[in-house]
């Protein structure tokens, strides 16, 4: 069974979840997305990736079938867990890192890992009928890494939310804490997504890139390093000789 689909048109990579209906992250899954982003960073002919989870599940999460097939295992499956999660972990941070933008799109429920994917790219999309949800809790567990993506896209009181009650939340939910970017009614979804990586793609260029790269490592830097990082990189922008004159700071403006 193919794990994921790839195509692209127009400078943008779309990366289609398969692996089933429920597309359940398992360790095939987490490599062959791992590999499409990371070859997708040196891809010139690449500027935008999408991730989409098509039909009524995003993604489940982890495959819990396929790990508790491993339970056999001579170690009861502990050098699988601990290479399945190390595994996932790298391609989170590979997709949350990308120099490429990341769009999520997503029509159904994404829940535990699925949720995490969602929480790491750029940007979101959703229908209103999407759900989202850390269920480990309801089955005497927790869902410990996803929360690590998750923390970083929403409040503390709506982390906690998800993680300590279990409960699917809703796209506008999912909205107004700052997971999904947008929600787009269901038969207008692909283009909306569709017309913002195209938009997005004619525009990013190498400057861009390294804008955003800067954008993102700013993030946990304490404040007086984060806008030397970020005046630093600044100052590369305007004074790189690809970047056409800004429209209101144009050199002829500034001379007159």
């Amino acid at each position: 069974m193919e794990q994921i689909s790839t195509s692209r048109s127009n400078g943008v990579l779309t990366v289609t979840l398969e692996n089933g209906t429920a597309h359940p992250l398992s360790l095939g899954m987490i490599r062959a997305l791992h590999q499409a982003v990371t070859q997708a960073q040196d891809d010139d002919e690449t500027r935008v990736i999408v991730l989409h989870g098509p039909g009524k599940i995003f993604c489940a999460g982890h495959d819990l079938k396929e790990i508790a097939a491993h339970r056999a295992d001579p170690d009861e499956g502990r050098a699988y867990i601990t290479e399945l999660f190390e595994a996932c972990a790298e391609m989170m941070k590979t997709v949350a890192n990308s120099a490429k933008p990341t769009i999520a799109r997503t029509e159904g429920i994404a829940t535990a890992a699925g949720l995490q994917l969602i929480a790491a790219c750029d940007l979101a999309y959703a229908a209103p009928q999407a759900r989202f949800c850390l269920p480990g809790i309801r089955r005497g567990g927790f869902c410990t890494t996803p929360s690590v993506a998750v923390a970083r896209a929403v409040g503390r009181k709506a982390l906690m939310k998800l993680a300590l009650t279990g409960e699917d939340q809703t796209a506008d939910w999912a909205l107004a804490n700052g997971i999904v970017t947008e929600v787009v009614a269901d038969d207008a979804l692909a283009a909306r997504v569709d017309d913002i990586a195209r938009t997005l793609a004619g525009r990013f260029s190498d400057v861009s890139q390294a804008g955003l790269a800067a954008t993102k490592a700013q993030l946990d830097l304490p404040l007086d390093q984060a806008y030397a990082l970020a005046t630093e990189a600044m100052i590369g922008h305007f004074m790189d000789p690809t970047l056409p004159d800004p429209p209101i700071l144009s050199r002829k403006s500034a001379a007159e």
